[in-house]
């Protein structure tokens, strides 16, 4: 599932290739976004790269070849369609909320995250999913989340791993939280502040750290937990 501005990007980048055989500038994409700076247009660039809607030939200026369009993802649109995560949280039973690390059974399931770059989520409440009680860290309100991306690999967090999230407004560096950047878009990264600036970090060589002043992310919890399935 796309956001609104990946997809109005992907589009304007496939007319303009079918057009002229050649992908538009930045510039370009920034005007036809109404972006103010070209720093949203990389983020995009590569969120849509990430999830294999691009791809970025090298060595050449302005190459960008779409590799699919979003009618290919009818299946994944189906089963998820994210939404931002602001810190509320849709009607569930009691018990799943308030948890206890010696009677815990289930955590509420509430989408995906990414593991990349950010992707509009993360509130979706879709069901419960078992947990062991050793997962929970302490009392307090705790959640799954379903990664989507590579760029904690190093971390030992893959593409279609569970996550456990401890909600938390606050994180020490080091700790690897769900941030929501810019009131918009959340994903899983590494923490790091230093002054009023905060790095996400991936692990991952091939991804960038970003650099956010302190308003403009929110952290929404920290990983406590991770669950594999083969």
């Amino acid at each position: 599932m796309l956001t609104q501005k990946q997809l109005k990007l992907l589009e304007f980048i496939h007319n303009r290739t079918q057009k002229d055989g050649v992908s538009p500038s930045f510039d370009e994409m920034k005007e036809a976004l109404d972006l103010r700076s070209k720093s949203g247009i990389h983020r995009l660039i590569t969120a849509l790269e990430e999830r294999g809607f691009i791809r970025r030939l090298a060595h050449r200026a302005r190459a960008i070849e779409v590799t699919k369009m979003p009618g290919s993802q009818t299946t994944l649109q189906n089963k998820f369609i994210p939404r931002v995560f602001e810190g509320s949280r849709p009607s569930r039973p009691s018990s799943a909320i308030n948890v206890d690390s010696h009677n815990i059974n289930s955590l509420p399931m509430m989408g995906r995250i990414a593991a990349g770059v950010p992707i509009s989520a993360i509130e979706d409440y879709t069901g419960d999913i078992p947990v062991p009680g050793h997962m929970i860290s302490g009392k307090g309100q705790h959640y799954a989340l379903e990664v989507k991306g590579d760029s904690m690999i190093d971390a030992g967090i893959n593409d279609g791993d569970v996550v456990i999230i401890k909600e938390t407004n606050t994180a020490e560096n080091g700790d690897i939280v769900v941030a929501l950047v810019e009131d918009e878009e959340a994903t899983l990264k590494r923490f790091r502040q230093k002054g009023s600036s905060i790095a996400l970090e991936a692990s991952n060589p091939a991804y960038e750290t970003r650099v956010f002043s302190h308003e403009q992310i929110k952290v929404q919890g920290k990983l406590v937990g991770l669950i594999r399935t083969y």
